[in-house]
């Protein structure tokens, strides 16, 4: 079993301190806004980097990946426990307590039953889209705050966008100007240097300027009284009827982790060259969200940002992680007073900037540029997203998902081979249409497993490779390579041209055949009497008819 903090040694010890420094200068102020989108009190973001983090760091295989609520678990959590309670209640934090024990318990599930690949149904497309319509929701909210516009910020899309046009009359001027600069600050200061914290800057800068000048006198609204102390442990008591509404969303939350944790976990691992366990990752994230969840916090998932400032700023383990855990603590301990004047358009700038690449707007050309379907795909989930719910969103995405892998499997690569007469070459290319492999022989690959969603399709090829050869054919060969797996629709699919072939004739047999797949045909009892080769050539050689010389 990996060690704790492993890749730590003496070399890079300060390095790693560092790192944790800059950290911490990163994660208070987003984890502050973060709370906010989740409609969470401050502590709520902050607790989140003590307790959770460093079982998380002591646990997890992955040497780099920060866990941290994100924008879009914040905007989950916000959108998922409006419509079941009022925001910034007791009851509201009391549900996303026990939404994060709902993540951690099954998160803990996929570990010991190896569920981790139900998360490769979020594709690309998929993932843009829904992260997409949760980032622009978010984004809504943000430039509401940095304008000192009230809005309803627990309501749907359009009502927010609504208020917002509405309120536009009651635009703070020291709101928007504080908004401007705090934005400038943070665009120009990620161009020219990256490693300067500059969000952390921008809330020092701003809220010296509002103590200064009293500019929460003039209609700035400010962050308020944090309560200072360390997190406590507590317990969700609800009826049993909220836990199960809480189940949908927490699958929505345990799913995007999954495959967002996962991916950035795994590149990072294959670039720097140290190993990578899924299933203890998971483990990692059910015990931190369990704790998130008795330490008033809400639910955790991975920080893809803070991953790679952490790797831009060259740390490989997670001791940063116990730097940003310790520094937190010691700020609740004795530095809360210091939060209370921080004023809410710089936390809206803050996290608007954050939150603008989730948008997956290059993303989203790119899918245009490179498949249109995919792009539709990634467009249907932004917009149910967006306009109907996260969770919606998130049925939308799987039932898309299998419509796009339908499509995809309906349609495998189904050739005929073509012998070009070189006794070297094992295998065959694929030949024009209308043309046999061999004098009275075809050669059919499928590049797929034979399932139901193709069955019908391969059985149709084969028989067009026969009836439309230019010369008889006496032989099919079906070369059974990428055929991995055969279920029983296939099956029957299979058994039908079996006996198409009988009533034309035509012998089979099969070519390249890997053993399990042998033994799964055998079981099917697609296999009788039929002869299998090794490679297309032997059966090319063992079955083609000889060709007539010409005097």
């Amino acid at each position: 079993m990996q060690r704790p903090l492993a890749g730590l040694t003496s070399k890079n010890l300060v390095r790693e301190l560092t790192a944790g420094v800059t950290l911490l200068a990163i994660a208070i102020p987003l984890n502050i806004g973060y709370a906010q989108i989740a409609g969470l009190p401050p502590t709520a973001g902050l607790y989140a980097l003590i307790v959770p983090t460093l079982v998380y760091a002591l646990v997890v295989s992955s040497r780099q990946l920060v866990l941290s609520p994100d924008a879009a678990a914040a905007a989950l959590v916000g959108s998922s426990l409006g419509g079941l309670a009022t925001a910034g209640s007791a009851d509201y934090s009391t549900l996303a307590l026990a939404q994060a024990i709902i993540c951690g318990v099954m998160f803990l599930l996929m570990s010991v039953f190896k569920l981790g690949f139900l998360a490769n149904f979020l594709s690309k497309p998929i993932l843009v889209g829904f992260v997409g319509g949760l980032a622009l929701d978010i984004l809504v909210s943000q430039i509401a705050k940095m304008l000192g516009v009230k809005i309803n910020s627990g309501g749907e899309f359009v009502e927010k966008v609504g208020d917002l046009v509405s309120g536009i009359g009651t635009v703070n001027g020291w709101s928007l100007l504080i908004s401007a600069a705090s934005v400038a600050v943070l665009m120009i200061g990620a161009r020219l240097l990256k490693a300067v914290p500059w969000a952390l800057i921008v809330l020092i800068i701003s809220t010296v300027v509002v103590v200064l000048t009293a500019l929460d006198q003039q209609g700035v609204d400010v962050l308020g009284a944090v309560p200072a102390g360390p997190p406590t442990l507590t317990w969700p008591v609800i009826d049993w009827t909220m836990w199960l509404a809480l189940i949908p969303s927490a699958i929505a939350l345990t799913l995007v982790t999954t495959a967002e944790g996962l991916l950035v976990s795994r590149s990072y691992g294959e670039k720097h060259r140290y190993p990578f366990h899924a299933n203890r990752d998971l483990f990692a994230f059910g015990l931190s969200n369990i704790v998130a969840g008795t330490q008033a916090s809400f639910a955790m998932g991975s920080s893809t940002s803070r991953t790679a400032a952490m790797d831009s700023a060259g740390s490989r383990t997670q001791l940063p992680s116990l730097v940003l855990a310790v520094g937190t603590l010691l700020l609740l301990l004795f530095g809360t007073a210091l939060l209370a004047d921080i004023p809410s358009p710089a936390i809206g700038a803050v996290v608007g900037v954050a939150v603008l690449p989730l948008l997956g707007i290059k993303e989203f050309r790119g899918l245009w540029k490179q498949d249109r379907f995919e792009f539709a795909v990634g467009a249907v989930c932004f917009l149910v997203t967006l306009f109907v719910g996260a969770i919606p969103g998130i049925v939308v995405a799987f039932v898309l998902a299998l419509i796009n892998l339908a499509k995809r499997a309906a349609n495998p690569a189904i050739d005929v081979l073509e012998s070009d007469g070189d006794p070297k070459e094992s295998l065959l290319e694929e030949a024009t249409t209308g043309q046999s492999t061999a004098p009275g022989v075809v050669v059919v690959r499928l590049a797929a497993p034979l399932f139901f969603a193709n069955g019908a399709v391969f059985t149709a090829a084969v028989k067009k490779a026969v009836t439309g050869a230019s010369d008889p054919v006496h032989h099919v060969v079906i070369d059974l390579e990428a055929v991995t797996d055969v279920d029983v629709t296939g099956a029957e699919a299979f058994a039908s041209l079996e006996d198409w072939l009988r009533g034309e004739d035509v012998s089979l047999a099969f070519s390249r055949a890997r053993p399990r797949t042998r033994q799964r045909l055998q079981k099917l009892g697609l296999v009788t009497d039929e002869t299998f080769y090794a490679t297309n050539r032997a059966a090319v050689a063992a079955l083609a008819e000889p060709v007539p010389h010409k005097d």
